[in-house]
């Protein structure tokens, strides 16, 4: 089991589908895990992902990152909790149907532009407080790590033409994760990118619904079954050991071999 025994982890998105996943197993492995969460209804889906974690080990706090720099306060919060925190997990993010170029000009707008806040300007905000706390910060810690949620749609585009802001979104953040882990590599900056598939969780589901062909989607993976979240959750509780140095911006990619580059 990999062991987090005194780290500290900030983790968004943690109520439900990956992030509660991620959040669990980060637990289990004995982490200090900030779960941040949208409002106090989502409160719920992130405390149950603790709820085997000490409460000394687990806090909970709200973001709304459609709000302009509503992750500036979240991460001062996270930082003023422990001092210090050693690993930032940005898997926050929102899809919409809407953005495609036959969709009405309201919809178009209202889509691209909460995505572009959500899927990168937050994460974006979140990655430069984290990394201006970990180059001021006595390297005795230990290095800082950088895991950001991007998505095969970042590698080959969406299968949806209706879904064009999502992949262009998750492309922006994917760029700015692997120039975070160039421009920052000696200064114990460690910066890694997961692209999942199809994941039986959040996003995938919502697709699957949209599609009415769940059965047609699985017969179309190589494995022929979708990706569980705990498969995500252990690859990010390993990457948050900081022990693969050298791996640091490589895009891990998490499909069952259904996309090989």
């Amino acid at each position: 089991m990999t062991d987090l025994t005194g780290r500290v982890v900030l983790l968004t998105g943690a109520s439900g589908g990956i992030g509660a996943a991620i959040a669990t197993i980060l637990g289990r492995a004995g982490a200090s895990v900030v779960a941040h969460h949208l409002d106090a209804r989502d409160r719920a889906g992130a405390e149950a992902a603790l709820a085997d974690v000490p409460p000394d080990r687990k806090l909970f706090l709200p973001a709304d990152f459609a709000e302009p720099k509503a992750a500036d306060p979240l991460w001062r919060a996270a930082l003023d909790w422990r001092g210090r925190v050693d690993a930032l997990v940005l898997n926050a993010a929102i899809t919409r149907m809407g953005d495609g170029f036959e969709d009405p000009e309201e919809d178009w707008e209202e889509s691209w532009d909460a995505q572009w806040r959500v899927n990168v300007l937050a994460p974006a905000r979140l990655m430069r407080g984290a990394v201006r706390h970990w180059t001021a910060r006595d390297r005795a810690l230990g290095d800082g790590v950088l895991v950001t949620m991007s998505s095969w749609n970042a590698q080959r585009g969406s299968s949806s033409p209706r879904q064009i802001a999502y992949a262009a979104t998750k492309a922006a953040i994917k760029a700015t994760a692997q120039t975070v882990a160039r421009g920052y590599a000696r200064q114990g900056v460690l910066s890694y990118l997961i692209a999942p598939g199809i994941v039986r969780a959040g996003m995938s589901l919502e697709f699957a619904r949209t599609l009415g062909d769940e059965g047609g989607i699985t017969a179309g993976l190589q494995m022929g079954e979708w990706v569980p979240p705990d498969d995500i959750g252990h690859l990010v509780a390993f990457l948050a050991t900081g022990k693969a140095r050298h791996l640091t911006g490589a895009t891990l990619d998490v499909n069952g071999a259904t996309y090989v580059r």
